[in-house]
Parts: C-alpha cells; sequence; structure tokens
C-alpha cells in the first residue's frame, strides 16, 4: 500500500513537471511572437504570468521534499525525485528568459526592432524543439535522445554567433544604432541560454538512468 502510494505521488509529480514544461515552451513562444509584432500588451502578459511558473516550481520542490522526507527513498526513486527537484529549476530559468524577452519587448516601445528577427526565430524554434525532445527523453528515459539534444546545442550557438557579428556590424558602422542593436543583443543571449538550460535538462535524464553526472556539451548552470 506504502509503494502505491509513492507512485501515484511520484506520477503526479511527474505529470505536474510536463505541465510545467508546456507552459515555458508556450511563454517563449508567445514572447517571440509578440516581440516580432510589436504586441505590447502580449509582452506584459509574458511578464505579469512568469508568477504562475514561478509558484508552480516552487510547488513542485516543495512536494519532491515532502516525498524524500517521509518515504525515505533509495536509489533509482530517490534519483527520480533529485531529477525531477533539478529540471523543474531548469524550466523556471527558461521561464525567467521568456519574462527576460517581454521585458525587452516592452522597453523597445512602439520601435520596430533594427533587424529582421529570422535567425533569432529560428533558434527560439530550435531551442523548443531541444526542451520537447528532451521532456520526452525524461518520460522516456531514452539516454540516445537525450544525448542527441546535448549534441544539438550547437546548431543555437552557430545562431547566437550570427546574431552577435551581425548586431555588432550595426553598432560599429553607426552608433546611433547601439540602444536598439543592444536590445536585440539581450533577446539572442536569452534565447542562447534557453538552450543550454535545455541541455542541462538532457544531462539529467542520462544521470536519472545511468546515476552518472556529467557534462556532455558544455551545459551551463
Amino acid at each position: 500500500m506504502v509503494r502505491t502510494d509513492f507512485d501515484r505521488r511520484l506520477s503526479l509529480l511527474r505529470g505536474q513537471l510536463l505541465q510545467l514544461g508546456g507552459l515555458v515552451e508556450k511563454a517563449i513562444v508567445v514572447a517571440m511572437d509578440a516581440l516580432e509584432r510589436r504586441d505590447l500588451e502580449a509582452s506584459q502578459r509574458v511578464v505579469d504570468e512568469d508568477d504562475i511558473i514561478d509558484e508552480m516550481r516552487v510547488d513542485l520542490e516543495e512536494r519532491c521534499v515532502d516525498l524524500i522526507a517521509t518515504q525515505q527513498p533509495l536509489a533509482g526513486d530517490l534519483r527520480t525525485l533529485i531529477t525531477v527537484l533539478h529540471v523543474a529549476v531548469e524550466l523556471e530559468r527558461i521561464g525567467d528568459y521568456a519574462e527576460g524577452i517581454g521585458k525587452i519587448s516592452v522597453v523597445m516601445g512602439e520601435e520596430p526592432p533594427i533587424k529582421p528577427l529570422n535567425d533569432m526565430s529560428l533558434m527560439a524554434a530550435w531551442s523548443m524543439d531541444m526542451l520537447r525532445r528532451s521532456l520526452d527523453s525524461l518520460v522516456n528515459r531514452d539516454v540516445v535522445a537525450a544525448t542527441e539534444v546535448c549534441h544539438d546545442d550547437d546548431q543555437v550557438d552557430e545562431l547566437y554567433d550570427r546574431v552577435y557579428h551581425d548586431l555588432l556590424g550595426y553598432m560599429v558602422k553607426d552608433p546611433q544604432t547601439i540602444r536598439r542593436a543592444t536590445y536585440l543583443l539581450w533577446v539572442a543571449h536569452d534565447l542562447e541560454r534557453v538552450a543550454d538550460r535545455t541541455t542541462n535538462i538532457a544531462e539529467r535524464v542520462i544521470y536519472l538512468v545511468t546515476g552518472s553526472l556529467s557534462e556532455i556539451h558544455g551545459g551551463r548552470y
């Protein structure tokens, strides 16, 4: 009976973690769409709704700690709870980056971006694909899929380098563009960090399955 209750509560935790992942993904997508369309109301909603993500992460953490304290799980069960704790924190941080993009959009006001957001939209799309696959690998305990997510971070890094050098070129050519270019540099940096956090999630999946915790591809904390 005790084991059945533990499994039920653990299943609820996994479901809540995936729900958090869905909220975070939506926040990034909405933040980028609002930035591109210059929808300041939508940008502000992303900022305001970050509190929901924060509260859900806190609730997940409290539930995990309660299970550890009351059930005293060992081996695989303990690794699962530790993984849920860490993944929840990574998801909350990704939510913070969505909030950051929303704030940048609001500060920009009605002013259009200094350059098309094509590369940054690709960064966001690639990062969200990585996030979905990292969470799928968690559900399926798929080390191969998690490892692929880690290596795919290269794609986002390459896009970030392209955006960085493009914007730097604007600044050098015309110093009056520095402020507007800096806004987009901040956005690109947030998106690059989203991919880093997703890599951290994938590395936690590998830890969950193998019991070995190591950086596969430079995930940053």
